[in-house]
């Protein structure tokens, strides 16, 4: 029996978290990559994968001419469906499925593969993962909407469900992954916990030692968590914390999005690095690490040495989408040993 696994992946987080089920979970399958945000692909390496390639977003880049947003979703389908091959059993991860540029595979590649089994599963996506989003009416009434695509082409087949818009309570959902020291809401028989995403970590003296902070960068006025006031208040905050800290170099990671890198400072040393910050964070020592809401602060408690200084600013200025969120957050945080400034 021919099985191949698909991962559609848009963060460090989820290459991560593929990489680990197709090295151990799914060791022996076919193994194709696909990743829909540019900023993945330095940290793609194709010698890891059967097959691999970008796939651009439907709605960000249609194809030219009439129709182009519904002809870029065809043409996404064959360009999936050559890398897959014929096979026997498809599953398909992806941090969400009620994305359009997503969900027409769980129908189309089956029928393009030959495959007589399909599962669909959920990759981890940080401090998304820590909660349920139940499907909106405004979100029911879109997947109303994008099941009319397939009287123009049956190949694009939307497949409706309710409950948690990341499909984890779909019928073709039989699997959820989840971070090991991250809280959930998901039914329990369908999680499946994953080994640390990066080995190894620093040693214990490595935190005293080094003279040498990081500042975790993410996107915040743009991302509408914070007004340009609230944002600088909280970069200078950090910046004037680190001085007092007797440290003598700050690296500034920015999150893929964070383009305007919205806390770095002059002072900063921009890190431009090759591999996921996660890996990088489990072999490199630092006294203190910094940020603001990013899951990779978490993921730095775990990794680093239990002496490094791991502290999030800003809570009292950022925007929640309600109270219950900021809640959950604060659990997540305050359980893998976060300080809040």
């Amino acid at each position: 029996m021919t099985t191949v696994c698909v991962y559609f992946v848009a963060s460090p987080l989820q290459l991560l978290a593929a990489k680990q089920i197709a090295r151990t979970i799914e060791a022996g399958a076919r193994q194709v990559l696909i990743w829909y945000q540019p900023g993945i692909e330095p940290l793609v390496r194709a010698a890891d994968w059967d097959a691999s390639s970008y796939l651009p977003w439907p709605r960000r880049h249609p194809l030219p001419g009439l129709l182009g947003r519904h002809r870029r979703l065809l043409a996404n389908i064959d360009l999936v469906a050559a890398l897959v091959g014929p096979c026997d059993t498809l599953l398909l991860h992806s941090a969400v499925f009620d994305t359009e540029a997503i969900n027409y595979f769980l129908r189309a590649l089956p029928r393009l593969s030959g495959a007589k089994t399909m599962h669909a599963r959920i990759l981890p996506d940080g401090l998304l993962s820590i909660r349920r989003y139940p499907l909106s009416p405004i979100k029911r009434i879109a997947q109303g909407v994008r099941t009319l695509r397939r009287l123009l082409s049956p190949m694009l087949n939307y497949w409706a469900f309710s409950g948690d818009r990341i499909g984890s309570d779909a019928p073709f959902c039989d699997r959820i992954y989840v971070v090991a020291g991250l809280p959930h809401g998901y039914e329990p028989a369908k999680v499946v916990v994953l080994a640390p995403l990066a080995e190894g970590g620093a040693p214990p003296s490595a935190g005293m030692t080094s003279r040498r902070a990081l500042v975790i960068g993410q996107t915040l006025v743009s991302a509408g968590l914070m007004t340009t006031a609230d944002r600088d208040a909280v970069s200078l905050q950090i910046e004037q914390w680190l001085a007092s800290c007797d440290i003598e170099q700050i690296d500034y990671k920015a999150h893929p999005k964070d383009r305007q890198l919205e806390l770095c400072r002059p002072t900063y040393q921009v890190l431009d690095l090759d591999e996921p910050l996660e890996v990088w964070l489990g072999h490199t020592p630092y006294r203190i690490v910094v940020g603001v809401r990013s899951t990779a602060l978490l993921f730095a408690r775990q990794l680093c040495a239990p002496e490094t200084q791991v502290v999030a600013f800003g809570w009292d200025r950022t925007r929640f989408k309600s109270a219950q969120e900021r809640s959950d957050m604060r659990a997540a945080f305050d359980t893998a040993g976060v300080v809040q400034r």
